[in-house]
């Protein structure tokens, strides 16, 4: 894409760069409220039935997902035009959602500057191995890379590391506001958990709020992976790298039925939001509908999305994702083939 395209990219994409306060208000009310509503369900139902408490808990858990997006648009400072607002709503729904507002924020910046850019890789994305790095990784490296790409721990154990450990760690560069947000944070989470499990109980309390938390953070981790984690998505080094390339070819177009679109705040567009941060996230799908070139984007289903499970190593010759088993098959064709020469 060249420079003069870019320009008319971008120019395209700037109307739906402003929130509108009627908009971001009324996603409030329909998101944190319902939120409450369902959870206070689920503990109502709990002597009914645990099975019914858990299910409304399941159900809460979407709209936990719901208020992360506004969480995650006042990081971009989208949500509101005013900053002391989405500075208030980001902390607010950082404890909902049990993430440190200023360290996330400051992480997910770093990620959209670098994203898809093989040198600048480890800040607020997945861990990516290439092909060449994998082979040359030491044992122990392996080790490490095929348990985090595991399915059972990445989904199993990464919402207990996600909430337990990495949010309520400050980075060793972090600065004062950084850190103190972050520990106002954990502190705010601990006094209105233990206020809670007083007043309602610990086990309904850690039943219904344990499920809510751990199916919203497998949900979270799930959109994170297949947002960036397809076929032919776009990396590059340094020297090639490109932003617009990077949100628009690097980033998916994950189209879900319009009930999951919704929960999800519409982060399903997500090469629109890599592209322009600054648009709301009720505006993406708009966004998407009246710029053409941005529906090029790789669209990804739901079907489709689970062939992104297979996915473990970028090859850069050949520009896209393989599996361990192909990696194994290459590295037996070199052997093979070593040896026919050598005999």
């Amino acid at each position: 894409m060249d420079k003069q395209r870019i320009r008319e990219l971008r120019k395209q994409v700037a109307p739906f760069e402003k929130s509108q306060l009627n908009k971001s208000i009324f996603q409030v009310i329909n998101t944190i409220l319902p939120l409450f509503l369902v959870w206070t369900l689920a503990y109502l139902a709990f002597d009914i039935s645990v099975w019914l408490s858990v299910g409304l808990a399941v159900i809460a858990a979407g709209f936990m997902v719901r208020t992360f997006i506004i969480f995650h648009d006042c990081t971009h400072g989208s949500f509101f035009k005013n900053k002391k607002a989405n500075n208030i709503m980001g902390n607010i729904t950082g404890i909902l959602t049990l993430f440190a507002y200023e360290k996330w924020k400051r992480e997910h910046s770093i990620h959209h500057a670098t994203s898809s850019n093989l040198d600048k890789r480890g800040t607020g994305d997945m861990w990516v191995m290439t092909v060449e790095e994998y082979t040359e990784a030491t044992p122990g490296q392996r080790l490490a890379y095929r348990l985090y790409r595991n399915p059972l721990v990445m989904f199993g154990l990464g919402p207990l590391y996600l909430f337990l450990v990495s949010s309520r760690i400050n980075r060793k560069d972090a600065r004062s506001k950084e850190r103190w947000n972050t520990h106002f944070i954990t502190l705010a989470v601990v006094v209105l958990y233990t206020l809670a499990g007083f007043l309602l109980g610990w086990k309904e309390f850690a039943i219904i709020q344990g499920t809510t938390v751990y199916v919203a953070g497998v949900l979270g981790i799930w959109l994170f992976y297949v947002q960036h984690q397809f076929e032919d998505s776009y990396f590059e080094e340094e020297a090639e790298w490109d932003y617009v390339k990077a949100a628009v070819d690097g980033s998916s177009y994950y189209q879900l039925p319009k009930v999951l679109q919704w929960l999800t705040g519409n982060i399903g567009y997500h090469h629109v939001h890599h592209l322009s941060p600054r648009v709301p996230n009720y505006l993406l799908e708009e966004a998407h509908e009246n710029t053409p070139p941005l529906q090029k984007a790789t669209t990804i289903t739901l079907t489709t999305s689970l062939t992104s499970l297979k996915f473990r190593l970028y090859d850069e010759a050949a520009k896209t994702f393989i599996s361990f088993k192909d990696w194994k098959q290459r590295q037996m064709s070199t052997r093979t083939t070593t040896s026919q020469v050598k005999g």
